[in-house]
């Protein structure tokens, strides 16, 4: 500060006394929400993502899934096994068969962590917006 100036660029930069939406415990999850959004940039896997959702709660058997998607049984399993391992899918065993469900906890993390950059701090986007649809 020099006379009655604050030297504003200092003042938030060292202090960090601006609000952010975005908790420590957010932050530090970033890596996990850049592996989820990775696993998902995929056109393949985005589309498993979202039929998964819309056969909320039962899921679907792997055959279903392929059917449904017209992904090759080898290929699909490449895509499930990468959707499990960043936890956006769970899987349990049903006899013979492998039935898949969206992890609908993790996805409503990753985007509660969207949201709150998105729409809490800066209101780029106005969450009416992202809720309703024309």
């Amino acid at each position: 500060m020099s006379g009655n100036r604050l030297d504003i660029g200092s003042y938030f930069c060292k202090y960090r006394n601006m609000p952010t939406a975005l908790s420590k415990k957010s932050m530090e999850n970033v890596p996990k929400y850049a592996d989820m959004l990775s696993a998902m940039g995929t056109e393949p896997r985005l589309r498993i993502v979202r039929l998964l959702l819309s056969a909320h709660p039962e899921g679907m058997v792997v055959n279903e899934i392929g059917e449904e998607l017209e992904i090759p049984g080898s290929t699909l399993s490449h895509h499930l096994e990468k959707l499990k391992n960043e936890d956006l899918v769970q899987v349990r065993r049903e006899g013979t068969f492998l039935r898949y469900t969206a992890n609908t906890s993790a996805l409503q993390e990753l985007l509660g962590f969207l949201y709150a950059e998105c729409c809490t701090r800066n209101k780029v986007v106005e969450p009416q917006r992202i809720v309703c649809c024309k």
